[in-house]
């Protein structure tokens, strides 16, 4: 088993291939950053996010991906994701941006009336083996971001369920296929799996997800893949719509 969580780790942090929905990215780490906001801030966070931030973190070499809120934004809060060449750049990239003259002047003159960010969250990614082929989807209304805790050793079997079944039975029940994600654990912890999944509207997603989990095939998936145990242990899923200036749509 550790052996072959060894093997998953390696083909993780070799990947050269780029998701379709990517296509034109030079990205090979990533990174979800969620700002909580200070009560009142968030529409001055976004500003900010808008007029200054997304073009300073491009001149100082990141790439802007998505950009989101909740849909009940019961917290306060902005979730990106960001993407970086490789793992080395990205703190030599934040220093050049934090650094940058043109950023401290944006930060200060956004704050005159007080901080905006109470506090942040990160998580590191690499992208999924052989879970980013899939073509480019159709705009969404609305995301679910997907963050899977597999239990232990069952990683490279899940990946295994979604790149065999799982993505191809979202697809055939109109849910649209974004970026896949495995987590770069600091503590070297078995990553988890983290997607996007989307479509037009809530609605049609929680409908769409309903008829999936009914679909034949995705049960027939489900325990095949099983039989030697249960592979998930816990998902956390949160509905997102993304924000006007998005890349991602």
């Amino acid at each position: 088993m550790k052996k072959t969580f060894l093997i998953l780790i390696a083909m993780v942090f070799t990947l050269g291939a780029f998701a379709q929905q990517l296509a034109n990215s030079t990205s090979t780490y990533f990174e979800i950053r969620k700002y909580y906001a200070n009560e009142g801030k968030l529409p001055d966070l976004i500003k900010r996010f808008e007029n200054h931030t997304l073009a300073l973190f491009e001149k100082n070499g990141m790439e802007n991906i998505a950009y989101f809120v909740p849909v009940q934004n019961i917290d306060n809060s902005l979730t990106y994701i960001l993407g970086y060449p490789d793992q080395k750049s990205r703190d030599r990239m934040w220093d050049k941006f934090v650094n940058d003259p043109e950023w401290q002047k944006a930060k200060k003159e956004s704050e005159i009336n007080g901080g905006l960010v109470k506090s942040v969250e990160q998580t590191f990614m690499k992208l999924a083996p052989g879970l980013n082929d899939t073509p480019k989807p159709r705009p969404s209304g609305v995301f679910q971001l997907r963050t899977y805790t597999c239990f232990d050793g069952k990683l490279g079997s899940l990946i295994a369920r979604f790149k065999n079944h799982t993505q191809d039975i979202f697809e055939k029940q109109g849910l649209r296929n974004y970026p896949y994600w495995v987590t770069v654990e600091k503590d070297g912890s078995q990553p988890r799996l983290i997607y996007l999944l989307g479509d037009r509207d809530q609605a049609a997603f929680e409908r769409d997800f309903q008829n999936f989990l009914k679909d034949p095939a995705w049960l027939k998936a489900r325990d095949a893949s099983e039989a030697d145990g249960k592979i998930v242990e816990r998902v956390d899923a949160v509905f997102f719509t993304k924000l006007p200036f998005s890349p991602m749509k």
